[in-house]
């Protein structure tokens, strides 16, 4: 089985670069806050129900499978191909870019630009 959405083909060609994981995590909070902002507005004259805790208690279970995947599939493949050195620097450049998004973002959020 192959084709364009073939999950091989992401962690044969994404993960195994940490710059893409950490853009891939940073897309998916844009894309995310995106979504929760689109729907709040939406909702916003509406009170809230039974389900509201329920949506975000399931986006929160979502974004934190998401985030396991983007930064501990590979480091965690590392391990257990036994290459405890990789694992670690894999990891670690993950969150350090991830880091500099965050802080590029900060950055940027307090000097008014965004």
């Amino acid at each position: 089985m192959g084709g364009v959405f073939d999950i091989r083909t992401y962690t044969d060609v994404m993960s195994k670069n940490p710059l893409f994981n950490a853009l891939g995590a940073s897309a998916y909070i844009v894309l995310g806050v995106s979504v929760m902002t689109f729907v709040s507005q939406a909702l916003r004259n509406k009170p809230d129900t039974f389900f509201a805790p329920v949506v975000f208690l399931s986006l929160l279970t979502l974004s934190v499978a998401v985030m396991a995947f983007l930064f501990f599939y590979q480091p965690v493949q590392f391990l257990i191909e036994g290459k405890k050195k990789e694992a670690v620097s894999f990891f670690v450049k993950t969150v350090g870019i991830f880091g500099a998004i965050t802080v590029v973002a900060l950055t940027l959020l307090f000097s008014g630009i965004i």
